[in-house]
């Protein structure tokens, strides 16, 4: 999982590359495509059955208001945006997923905030991930930072499992009810588990536009998503999509 992961990394760190004002979101979908295809990677994203339509690209890339899979086109990306991509790949048979938000050009200072907190909640994640023994602890910590610092968590939408396939269980939610406490689990060695925090500016409550995949939030503030894939390792919390070799020890 770990090669797959590396790749992953690389096609992610071409896309802030390519994040300038005026690139289409296609032309960095085919980008991720190309590095996908150097690697003799699949993009797992790409066919995606979906409730209408399988998803048409390789990554998903949205803007601003749209929280997660919004489809690569035409537009143009623009100064101050905020520009989500998230994509995943499988090598060898083994899966890796990531998302990353990307800050373009002058962005204003709530919107940074914003894609900071979101960073930080995924930080609390990996890091409560090596002290922690149950899911539901470590996501009351990320749920708690998000809106103590005056933001939100998405819940219609949370992580996964991931290994031979892209999802798999358990279910990774960002927050903790009473209900999702019923499904909480072990933190055990062996687990992987693809960790995606989506932070909204305004309310938490989002909806899918026609095209059947853009999830935006109903009052148009703007999201930030973020994602690595996690490996529970005996040495401690291994960060697969990591550019560089990361192990946070396990205490």
């Amino acid at each position: 999982m770990r090669e797959a992961g590396k790749i992953v990394a690389e096609a992610l760190r071409l896309c802030r590359e390519m994040a300038k004002p005026g690139v289409r979101t296609i032309d960095i979908d085919q980008g991720v495509e190309g590095v996908f295809r150097r690697y003799g990677a699949t993009p797992l994203f790409k066919g995606y059955p979906g409730p209408k339509v399988p998803f048409p690209a390789s990554t998903c890339i949205s803007l601003n208001e749209q929280v997660v899979h919004g489809i690569p086109g035409p537009r143009e990306i623009r100064d101050g945006d905020l520009l989500k991509i998230d994509t995943a790949c499988k090598l060898n048979g083994w899966c890796a997923d990531a998302a990353v938000t990307i800050m373009v050009g002058e962005v204003r200072p709530e919107r940074r905030r914003l894609v900071e907190v979101a960073e930080q909640v995924l930080r609390i994640s990996i890091e409560e991930l090596s002290r922690r023994r149950r899911w539901s602890e470590v996501a009351l910590r990320m749920q708690q930072h998000a809106e103590q610092s005056g933001f939100t968590v998405v819940q219609q939408y949370v992580g996964h499992g991931i290994g031979r396939t892209m999802h798999e269980n358990p279910q990774v939610p960002n927050f903790m009810s009473r209900d999702l406490k019923k499904q909480d689990f072990r933190l055990d060695e062996g687990l992987v588990l693809a960790v995606e925090p989506m932070v909204n500016m305004g309310r938490p409550d989002v909806r899918v536009l026609p095209d059947h995949w853009t999830v935006v939030t109903k009052d148009n503030l703007p999201s930030a998503h973020v994602e690595h894939t996690l490996a529970i390792t005996r040495s401690g919390i291994q960060i697969i999509t990591a550019d560089d070799e990361v192990v946070i020890p396990r205490s």
